[in-house]
């Protein structure tokens, strides 16, 4: 692909929505082949994958790919040589590097790892400018509400996970770096603060745009009944986690706003925008989504697949080509009636668990993402899983890196999660370490790393 700048990224896009749906599937096929012969020249890992594969194919022709296979082959997968996982890895030592470039050229991304293990994406300067020309023609869901956001001074605000190498953290830290002076209209409140603290700077800051993970945002709601958070949004965006329409209308009369989502993933960046009939329509220009069943067959229209297959059709450095995305969506290409022609999905409900503990008679809630970032930070923890009970207990389910000591890890483990918990005002909880190691679903095959066992 041809080096693309951010004003280039958003005429295309606009571009395309004025296409027919001949042109659409033309433009669509025409950059699924380029991508795909330019990573069978760049990249080890698909020249031996696609050996076999002829010029000319069909995307079933082309065998999946996952999480687990690319990352032990994560040298030998991107297009760049100079590129390493350890390189990458040393980079991300540094949390001052969050939102930088490595190589004056690479953005870095980790996944939330939700299947259990984390992923490190990179993105080059192209792949970041199509991704900001996604997020400046299509992530407003009513025209309307940009306006009133711009009438407001564009001033916004997210509450993410912010000491890592997140998708959110690490996008608006980028912005602020290359434009500082946009530090008065653009924040990052961390959500592993306590909640007064997060309710002081946002106060303080008193955004026209509140963004941020919805089980984070549905701790604000009483803080605004009881008066404490005043702020007057015009606009709630979401990510991250699953929106409920329970949670979306709680927030839309507590702030008195119009509340959307987005459906975005790291390998993918925003694969869907949801439209004013809450349809999340994919961004088919630059990203094919497949609905699959377990064995990977295709899924019929209005029946939920167990997975996805996603292709990234402009990340030329790491290219994402039938990568398997272990969401649960349900397909529709019949017509919306906001009229965008797009095929759009219904997603699956949140996969992790609101917190509830309990100090001196004091009811305290704690987001589950923000034990998830603290647990993270514990680099000695391959894989890891909580379950809270309702009597300030939390079992922990993990799975130690080789040459480690268990009780060690564990106890670090321990320390992090009782300090993080010290700064929310709980000081009373218990932790007890599993014999079991971290285990999906039974049924959904969906994995949990907070689990509520008092829901």
């Amino acid at each position: 692909m041809r080096k693309t700048g951010i004003l280039k990224a958003m005429k295309l896009c606009r571009d395309y929505e004025k296409m027919n749906p001949e042109q659409r599937k033309k433009l669509q096929t025409q950059r699924l082949q380029e991508i795909v012969h330019y990573a069978k020249e760049n990249s080890p890992y698909y020249k031996e994958l696609y050996r076999d594969i002829p010029d000319t194919f069909n995307l079933n022709d082309l065998p999946p790919t996952n999480k687990k296979t690319l990352m032990e082959n994560w040298d030998n997968w991107v297009c760049d040589s100079d590129l390493t996982l350890d390189k990458v890895e040393k980079f991300m030592e540094d949390k001052k590097n969050i939102g930088a470039k490595l190589n004056g050229e690479y953005l870095i991304f980790t996944t939330s790892g939700s299947t259990g293990n984390p992923l490190v994406a990179v993105y080059d300067k192209t792949a970041n400018n199509i991704m900001g020309g996604i997020s400046a023609v299509r992530s407003f869901t009513r025209k309307e509400d940009l306006l009133a956001f711009i009438k407001r001074g564009g001033k916004s605000i997210g509450v993410f996970a912010d000491e890592g190498f997140y998708l959110g953290n690490s996008s608006i830290r980028t912005r602020l770096r290359s434009m500082p002076w946009k530090r008065k209209q653009l924040a990052v409140s961390s959500a592993l603060y306590p909640i007064p603290q997060i309710v002081e700077q946002l106060n303080t800051f008193q955004p026209a745009m509140l963004g941020g993970y919805p089980s984070n945002l549905e701790l604000l709601i009483d803080e605004a009944k009881e008066g404490r958070l005043k702020i007057s949004p015009v606009l709630i965006m979401t990510g991250g986690e699953y929106l409920s329409e329970e949670l979306r209308q709680r927030l839309s009369e507590t702030f008195h706003c119009y509340v959307q989502t987005t459906y975005s993933c790291t390998e993918g960046g925003t694969v869907a925008c949801e439209c004013t009939e809450h349809h999340f329509h994919i961004n088919d220009d630059w990203l094919i989504v497949e609905a699959v069943d377990a064995e990977g067959n295709p899924v019929p229209d209005g029946v939920q697949s167990d997975k996805i297959y996603l292709t990234n059709l402009y990340n030329y450095t790491q290219p994402f080509i039938r990568y398997e995305v272990t969401d649960r969506v349900i397909m529709h290409h019949e017509p919306c009636a906001c009229g965008n022609p797009s095929p759009w999905l219904e997603l699956e409900g949140r996969t992790d668990d609101v917190i509830t503990f309990t100090e001196e008679g004091k009811v305290i809630k704690i987001a589950p993402l923000s034990i998830y970032a603290v647990l993270k930070e514990v680099h000695d923890l391959r894989r890891f899983q909580v379950l809270a009970y309702p009597d300030n207990t939390m079992v922990l389910r993990m799975e130690e890196k080789e040459r480690t000591d268990r009780n060690y890890v564990f106890e670090n483990a321990s320390e992090y999660l009782k300090n993080y918990l010290q700064t929310q005002g709980i000081t009373h909880v218990t932790i007890i370490l599993s014999e079991d190691p971290p285990r999906q679903h039974p049924q959904s095959g969906k994995f949990k790393h907070i689990i509520n066992m008092g829901i």
